[in-house]
């Protein structure tokens, strides 16, 4: 409850911005202007909301750098021409470029999560920091990095690839409701599911013993902490 007295009222201002204004807006051009003009007008409110938010945080980091990669391919997509669904669908290569960065780095033994969890732990205090890179350093968090790392990736993936089925079936008005739903659904669902392994593993539930003293070395990667809010 404190969380969502905390976040709630952003949250819900996030839900107008990316969720009530492109329905809006795309109502109110498509008559005159059709389909692709519509839907550029449509995406600027949400564009717009990720550029406040970088600048809301006030630094540059991983998780920065994330959500402006996620600005200029979106910018990138809609500059490219073409139908009202390509441009849907090259939108969506955000989410699909993205869900690559996250499996390939898991891939080469780097997992994704460990650099955005450090800049998310980063802001809270030079404290949990010290602790933080303590528990990386010695091993600790490696498997749990890894694990999340591949959830969110797959997670995305699939996200991507309902999306475009429901591109190919849908309308542009139809999609542009629920595309979104899809997108919050899936972030929401990989956020929660992130909380709840944190907090199994914080229990013990979860831990498997470091084997010939593996825990005791330093690997790649760092980081418990979900990749908030990326892709929208």
């Amino acid at each position: 409850m404190t969380w969502l007295r905390q976040h709630g009222p952003t949250l819900a201002v996030e839900a107008i911005v990316n969720l009530v204004g492109p329905i809006i807006i795309y109502n109110l051009v498509h008559d005159r202007h059709g389909d692709v003009a519509a839907l550029l007008a449509s995406s600027v409110p949400p564009l717009l909301w990720s550029i406040v938010e970088l600048v809301r945080r006030g630094r540059i980091d991983a998780l920065s750098v994330m959500v402006l990669a996620g600005i200029v391919l979106s910018l990138v997509a809609m500059a490219g021409g073409g139908s009202a669904k390509f441009l849907q669908l090259r939108e969506k290569l955000v989410t699909f470029l993205i869900a690559l960065a996250f499996l390939g780095s898991a891939a080469i033994g780097r997992p994704l999560i460990g650099p955005l969890a450090r800049a998310t732990v980063a802001r809270e205090s030079a404290e949990a920091l010290a602790q933080f890179d303590e528990a990386r350093g010695a091993g600790r968090l490696n498997r749990m990095i890894m694990v999340m790392t591949l959830a969110w990736g797959f997670g995305l993936l699939a996200d991507f690839l309902v999306s475009v089925v429901l591109i190919e079936t849908l309308s542009v008005g139809q999609y542009l409701v629920v595309g979104p739903i899809v997108g919050y659904v899936t972030i929401g669902g990989l956020t929660l599911w992130t909380v709840l392994y944190r907090r199994l593993r914080a229990r013990g539930k979860l831990t498997n013993p470091p084997r010939n003293g593996e825990g005791d070395r330093p690997q790649g990667g760092g980081g418990a902490l979900p990749p908030e809010a990326a892709q929208r």
